[in-house]
């Protein structure tokens, strides 16, 4: 485990602290959620752009006009 130390403006520590209170949850706990948070929204806006990189745009616009036939068949009467 490692420690970090941040230099964060009073009102946003305050608050931090405010919701870690309200939480029940120590501001530590609190960090590394918020830390796990961010991650995992980093690591799926990576792994969107590198299979955007990959794609097959053709194949794919295929697909989706493939499957507005298929809806617009489905919903005539």
């Amino acid at each position: 485990m490692s420690t970090m130390t941040i230099r964060l403006p009073d009102d946003i520590a305050n608050r931090l602290k405010n919701v870690a209170q309200a939480q029940k949850i120590s501001v530590n706990k609190l960090m590394t959620a918020i830390s796990v948070q961010t991650l995992a929204a980093f690591d799926a806006e990576t792994r969107f752009k590198v299979m955007a990189a990959e794609a097959d745009v053709p194949a794919a616009l295929a697909v989706l006009d493939r499957l507005d036939r298929e809806t617009a068949a489905q919903a005539e009467p």
